[in-house]
């Protein structure tokens, strides 16, 4: 049991204690069928307190070797598949019984002095905690993590399933060090691309806000299969809570469906239907009061540089969504980063990665999910630069006033 090396089940026993665990388990499930394959490389991102730490110590809790999670699954759907099939094998088969290397990318900068050293701190820390669990493997003079990994397995057999938290935690904290954004992607590219890379990789999962970096219109990582906001796949049920998740919620803690559905419905995805925000559901459970939950987890202030940006069309688009309308986007042009936008469509694609706006795949619309979000926007709005976008806002809000006062 280790710190990034096999570590134990303790972060997901803490999740389940809350009593309110949603069972997220038949991420499992998916993962199981995709190890030792050529699509064992995922990457999932969605915005803040969408449950992405959570999807990554429950991984990390049911494969680490450094866990004894039987428990912990016993009663969760992936140890109950409903009927003897593939599935259950391979939930004996891999239950921790996995070398899992586990790190999140928020630590390593978090702790280091320069953000310049987050690269070299975190081989130097994995590489140490690899060594001592592979005495014999590996010299002091070997440093790069690849090559720590390729030999270990090379003269062990073993291999490895590696799940990172906050992938892109270096692109949002250090967005115009380009320099060192290109170091990490060295690393990364190093680690999950390339024909040696099979000899010791068994799988990767990686969380993030913003999905994998585009340099023109190639990922960087091009061996992953990404799943977004815009298109989350298979992994579509597993990003926020469904609907029939959220009815069960409000039933067991006797919470009116219909105002919770007001406050943090919206988001919609073709292969479930409506999703919610789940850090703002359960919010709302545990204090028993529907509010602003997303206040808590982002400021206004990020959101109102967006706004401020003056791009043609932003303003008027943001006004017809606040007024209930949608406004057409084109996502193919962004970056995945957060400095590289040149157009409204650009910053109306950051917004749906970064949940403030919902997408419509099939139309190919952007709008305001629910009143949470709408009162972020105006907040916002109010706080800027841009005064005739609050003109604009009080107008509409007027407008919208007379028009529902004729009907009555």
């Amino acid at each position: 049991m280790g710190i990034y090396l096999n570590p134990s089940a303790d972060g997901f026993a803490s999740i389940m204690k809350t009593g309110d665990y949603v069972d997220k388990t038949g991420l499992i499930t998916y993962m199981n069928a995709v190890l030792n394959s050529s699509r064992n490389m995922l990457c999932s991102s969605r915005p803040r307190r969408f449950g992405k730490s959570y999807a990554a110590q429950m991984l990390s809790a049911f494969y680490s070797k450094g866990a004894d999670a039987g428990e912990l699954f016993a009663h969760l759907r992936v140890a109950n598949p409903p009927e003897e099939t593939k599935e259950k094998e391979w939930y004996n088969k891999y239950r921790n019984n996995c070398d899992v290397l586990f790190w999140d990318m928020a630590w390593f900068i978090s702790n280091a002095q320069n953000i310049e050293d987050t690269i070299l701190n975190l081989q130097r820390d994995i590489g140490k905690e690899l060594r001592e669990a592979f005495p014999d493997c590996v010299t002091e003079e070997v440093v790069s993590l690849p090559e720590i990994l390729l030999t270990i397995s090379v003269k062990t057999g073993h291999k490895f399933l590696i799940i990172i938290d906050e992938w892109d935690a270096l692109f949002r904290e250090a967005p115009e060090n380009t320099e060192l954004q290109k170091t990490y992607i060295q690393l990364l590219r190093a680690l999950f691309k390339g024909i040696q890379v099979s000899r010791f990789l068994c799988g990767a999962y990686m969380t993030g806000i913003l999905p994998i970096k585009k340099y023109g219109t190639q990922s960087a990582l091009t061996d992953f299969t990404e799943f977004t906001m815009l298109e989350p796949g298979p992994l579509a049920p597993y990003v926020g809570f469904t609907e029939d998740e959220v009815k069960k919620l409000c039933t067991g803690h006797h919470m009116d469906y219909e105002e919770m559905r007001r406050w943090y419905d919206g988001y919609y995805f073709d292969e479930i239907g409506h999703v919610y925000n789940p850090n703002s559901v359960i919010k709302a459970v545990f204090c028993g009061k529907y509010s602003n939950y997303w206040t808590q987890t982002e400021t206004y202030e990020s959101l109102r540089i967006y706004i401020d940006l003056n791009f043609d069309g932003l303003k008027e688009c943001l006004v017809d969504m606040l007024g209930g309308k949608r406004c057409r986007v084109d996502i193919g042009s962004f970056q995945n980063d957060m400095t590289s936008m040149k157009s409204r469509d650009d910053v109306l694609t950051l917004l749906v990665h970064l949940g403030y706006l919902g997408y419509d795949a099939d139309n190919k619309e952007v709008y305001i999910p629910n009143e949470e979000i709408r009162e972020e926007f105006i907040r916002a709005i109010k706080n800027g630069r841009r005064q005739e976008l609050v003109k604009a806002i009080q107008l509409s809000d007027r407008l919208l006033k007379a028009t529902i006062n004729l009907h009555y």
